[in-house]
């Protein structure tokens, strides 16, 4: 091979890689990068200590203890899960001082609003984990 025909090929395989890099950008900027609302929303409820406290928190107002007991997560990890839910809105936090003292949490409108989440989640399972339940 000359090196006029190693320079063409060359100059060749540059263009291609052009083009190439070309098309794959057009084809990054037309495609979304992540399904955001569904990613942000699982970022929010997704844990499984979330998903339980808040399935807990639907039939009302609890105890921090009453949760505890309910959701057998231990004192640590509700009390982060708790904070979590609080902090993101899901989660009321009402502080009861007369004797004994005691803490109750109960959900917001956003954390109510999940409500038919789970009854939706709830008849898929039944339509579709049926074969669990043998």
């Amino acid at each position: 091979m000359s090196s006029q025909d190693l320079s063409a090929e060359t100059a060749d395989s540059g263009a291609d890689a052009a083009a190439d890099s070309g098309a794959d950008a057009a084809a990054e900027a037309t495609t979304p990068e992540t399904p955001c609302p569904v990613i942000d929303s699982i970022e929010q409820i997704g844990s499984q200590w979330r998903l339980v406290v808040l399935h807990e928190l639907l039939n009302g107002e609890a105890r921090f203890n009453e949760l505890k007991r309910e959701t057998d997560a231990n004192a640590r990890t509700l009390s982060r899960v708790l904070d979590d839910l609080q902090e993101t809105g899901f989660v009321d936090r009402r502080l009861e001082e007369d004797s004994p003292v005691a803490t109750y949490y109960s959900l917001t409108d956003k954390g109510e609003s999940l409500a038919p989440v789970f009854e939706e989640i709830d008849d898929w399972a039944h339509e579709w984990l049926a074969e669990c339940d043998a």
